[in-house]
């Protein structure tokens, strides 16, 4: 097996962690190409796996070839490889709102898998959406045992993939902006910086943790904690008061709004 990565900023630094550490692949099956050799390297000792100095060498005898750069450097990228691409490779890309049709118009009718991680895969609590196009079973396996080394995967068709970006691709900012906010509140009340964002952001993992492992609904989840005449349930009012529920929908589909501008829908 071999994997060639281009690219070695924060997500596919995370992606080749997960790979590695999650025992899918050898760090020797690895190669990370980037265009900044600096970040390449540094990639490839930390997690011992090949620095590559010429992608398009290392691309020619690839299974897996992972696309790990932003939109607006994504097709130059591709069209600076694609002539040395194996007949059998499978092309990756997690590039936000690139289409299935605007990566066919570059590498022609080849198989490829469209994924959208987000940042909490530095960790391996990520959420990636994962839509193959052309791969047998047996390859589609795979992609989706590599990804759940960085966290949840969902097997999806194109249009669930751009909506499920638009909540845990945009979502973990949203739940940042919560953080901050919250730890805000704490550092008001008197509690230190640093122990109100350990509070904050604990509560939030904790509260998320809580709700995938019961599988109990959210507001039965918050119903729980919200005793009658409570402290809880005055804050709950607030936030209701102020469109807490309003602003989280809408900035969602704003996300959803201009990802359909971006693939010129």
């Amino acid at each position: 097996m071999k994997l060639t990565v281009i690219g070695a900023g924060n997500m596919g630094r995370a992606l080749i962690r997960g790979f590695v550490e999650g025992g899918v692949l050898k760090p020797s099956e690895v190669y990370v190409y980037d265009i900044i050799e600096e970040a390449a390297r540094n990639v490839a000792s930390e997690y011992k796996v090949n620095c590559s100095s010429d992608p398009n060498a290392d691309v020619k005898d690839s299974d897996y070839v992972l696309m790990a750069v932003k939109p607006q450097h994504f097709d130059d990228t591709l069209k600076g490889i694609k002539d040395d691409l194996g007949s059998e490779t499978v092309v990756l890309s997690i590039a936000a709102a690139v289409t299935v049709s605007r990566i066919k118009g570059i590498i022609g009718d080849r198989k490829l898998v469209r994924i959208m991680p987000n940042t909490p895969a530095q960790v391996g609590s990520g959420v990636s959406a994962v839509c193959p196009v052309g791969l047998d079973p047996e390859q589609t396996d795979f992609v989706q045992k590599l990804f759940e080394t960085c966290g949840i995967v969902v097997v999806c068709d194109e249009k669930t993939l751009d909506a499920i970006g638009c909540v845990s691709g945009t979502g973990p900012a949203y739940v940042m902006l919560f953080i901050e906010a919250m730890s805000d509140a704490a550092v008001s009340l008197g509690i230190k910086r640093a122990d109100a964002l350990k509070i904050a952001a604990a509560t939030v993992a904790g509260s998320g943790k809580l709700c995938l492992e019961t599988g109990v609904h959210p507001a039965v989840l918050k119903d729980q904690v919200t005793s009658p005449a409570g402290t809880t349930i005055e804050g709950v009012m607030a936030l209701e008061e102020n469109g807490f529920r309003n602003a989280v929908i809408k900035s969602v589909t704003a996300a959803a709004e201009k990802t359909a501008r971006m693939q010129g829908k």
